[in-house]
């Protein structure tokens, strides 16, 4: 049975990813910064520089996991400031990039270490790695590999097709082509580098602050069996609530939604909105000045979040104010407690992220990180005149890490921190390779960052590091082509939506592949060992025609959305942590006005959340009501099991 095609997810119109934002606006420049020339308009209106940026759609394909390479040796210090100079204006992201195998650029050297045997399959012990280096786009198969200096990986046995189909056996001149490719290619991987609390060039202040709350936010952690969620008598669920999408004249940022024991919080138009969480009854509403650009997906154990806002709403002449109010919210309450601006100099900086680490707001942009103490505002630090290096963002939850740029665009340097919440000392540091342009936080306990090594925007490795010492525990190769999952590192740094990590493991979503079924395309979560980079054998399959995303975890467990086939509701699920057997906790209804909405908000652009039994997935933009056959479309839709 062919299925039907089912209606296109809530997107807004620029496909960001790892690329530029609306605008093709270079990311290491915004204009008003000090320093920076005057850009010409972007041709068309856009969401202002701050906005969350929308991934690009995932390409087709299917391929086994790959195996990591060798942890890394630490290297010594070569000091925390890098030159950087003024810098000059970034080239296209779109366009070739320097080094990694791009014509012109000489391989950085590597640090010699080999590489480890692989998993083939999902789990299945038993083959060589398979070569992934030099990805000409996102999603494209059959790509050369790459290795340590003297030991290419072994490319990967003919393949002959996965559960229901997969791709063909490779021809064999193909391989040698890879192989010789191989060869040429160096690997280049940053050692870890650790501080002593006394050292360091962090370009904060040392300030004190008051101790306190924890973030709040699962999934990046916790070694604990077992979960708060448990499986219903009947997993059959209904509609409790819908939210309307607000009206708006032009394309609206909505981004954040939160969930607490008391409320379900949803940003609107220039807006959040409190509503009980069973009954959708609102509770209060919050007017702002201007749309919301970022908000973190943390909240403190006393029910507080933070966002960055417009200081006023979008006018035809001018389609952006920037974004550069930061402010803390009361989600019980439903009151604003304080707002910020940053500064450098005397320019107000816009922000391009949000995020809470335990006591500590921490916002960063092109232009530095700053932080504010969640209880009342007091300033912590911002960014520091004349720094050749700056905070680009930051990842929260129980410990705050800076993703720290230093060098211009083409030669950048990454330097991933750990660093104390109350005085922003580096606590310790893991260099990444040198001209990676963009990392993602996935998590900050255990420290998982995603990186792109492929230059071309995508997510293709990712690097678990100790966060104590700031060593490089294991390094796992995760190529566009066969694994899904996304990771918007252009600015908003910790935006990961599909990616789990906890339990000391990273947990992956294939991409679509044929099925054995009758309703298509389906595909399986995978689990690696942070501490070996291999894979854990572990995998959980979607079923026949569904599409499985992990969500977060629930103690030990992992929980995971199922997006349905076209006859059949959505499913969250719980998987053992240990034999990774499934439980249903929620089933949504199959009538078709329910399933078009529920299948109009993907997990790759939507927001979702599930605690206390219920489902909660609202829009990230909103935009004119248009005419569609798939149905009406929401800002939010919560299912559950009663109400």
């Amino acid at each position: 049975m062919t299925q039907p095609p089912p209606p296109p997810p809530q997107q807004p119109p620029h496909q960001g990813g790892f690329g530029p934002p609306p605008g093709g606006q270079p990311q290491d420049q915004q204009p008003g910064q000090p320093g920076v020339p005057p850009q010409a308009p972007p041709p068309q209106p856009a969401p202002g520089y701050g906005h969350p940026q929308p991934p690009q759609q995932p390409q087709p394909g299917y391929g086994y996991p790959q195996a990591p390479q060798a942890p890394q040796s630490p290297q010594p210090p070569a000091g925390h400031g890098y030159p950087g100079g003024p810098q000059a204006p970034a080239p296209s992201p779109y366009g070739a990039q320097p080094g990694y195998g791009q014509p012109g650029q000489p391989a950085q050297p590597g640090y010699g270490q080999p590489g480890q045997p692989g998993h083939p399959g999902y789990g299945q012990p038993g083959q060589p790695a398979q070569p992934v280096y030099g990805q000409p786009g996102y999603g494209h198969p059959g790509q050369p590999g790459y290795g340590y200096p003297g030991q290419p990986p072994v490319p990967a046995q003919p393949h002959t097709g996965g559960p229901g189909g997969g791709p063909g056996r490779r021809d064999n001149r193909q391989l040698l082509i890879i192989v010789a490719a191989v060869a040429a290619i160096a690997l280049i991987i940053g050692g870890g580098v650790w501080y002593a609390s006394s050292s360091g060039d962090s370009g904060k202040k040392d300030t004190a602050s008051s101790g306190g709350a924890t973030g709040g936010e699962s999934g990046s952690g916790g070694t604990s069996t077992g979960g708060k969620e448990k499986a219903p008598s009947d997993p059959a669920a209904k509609v409790l609530y819908r939210l309307p999408m607000p009206a708006v004249d032009d394309t609206t940022a909505t981004t954040g939604s939160w969930l607490t024991d008391k409320v379900y919080a949803k940003t609107g138009n220039a807006e959040i909105g409190g509503y009980d969480p069973v009954k959708g009854t609102r509770l209060w509403t919050l007017k702002l000045p201007g749309p919301v650009c970022q908000a973190t997906r943390h909240v403190t154990a006393d029910g507080r979040t933070a966002i960055v806002y417009e200081p006023a709403m979008p006018t035809k002449t001018k389609p952006s104010h920037g974004c550069s109010q930061v402010a803390v919210i009361d989600l019980t309450a439903g009151r604003k407690l304080w707002t910020r601006v940053v500064k450098a100099g005397d320019e107000t900086v816009n922000l391009n992220n949000v995020t809470i680490g335990r006591s500590t707001v921490a916002v960063g942009g092109t232009a530095g990180g700053a932080a504010f103490s969640v209880a009342d505002g007091k300033p912590l630090w911002s960014p520091k005149p004349g720094d050749t290096c700056y905070d680009a963002g930051y990842g929260g939850g129980e410990k705050l890490v800076a993703v720290r740029k230093c060098g211009a665009y083409g030669r950048r340097q990454l330097l991933i921190q750990t660093i104390d919440p109350a005085s922003g000392k580096v606590l310790s540091e893991y260099k990444l390779a040198k001209g990676i342009e963009y990392a993602g936080i996935v998590s900050t306990d255990p420290l998982v960052v995603a990186a792109d090594l492929g230059g071309d925007h995508g997510i293709s490795d990712f690097f678990a590091v100790d966060s104590a010492t700031g060593k490089l525990r294991s390094h796992i190769s995760a190529p566009g082509e066969q694994y899904a999952g996304r990771c918007d590192a252009i600015t908003r740094i910790e935006y990961c939506a599909g990616i789990v990590a906890g339990n000391d493991r990273l947990y992956l979503p294939t991409e679509q592949h044929d099925g054995s079924g009758e309703h298509g395309q389906t595909n399986e979560i995978v689990a690696f060992d942070l501490a070996t980079g291999r894979q854990t054998g572990q995998r959980g399959d979607a079923g026949d025609g569904y599409q499985i995303y992990p969500l977060r975890m629930d103690g030990g467990n992992l929980l995971a959305y199922k997006r349905p086939p076209y006859d059949k509701g959505g499913q969250v699920v719980s998987i053992d942590g240990n034999s990774f057997k499934e439980t249903v906790l929620l089933e949504n209804p199959a009538t078709r006005d329910v399933r078009a909405a529920e299948t109009g908000m993907s997990p790759d652009y939507a927001e979702f959340l599930f605690g206390q039994g219920r489902l909660y997935m609202s829009a990230v933009y909103a935009h004119k009501q248009r005419s569609s056959a798939f149905g009406k479309e929401y800002l939010a839709l919560v299912f559950g099991a009663g109400g």
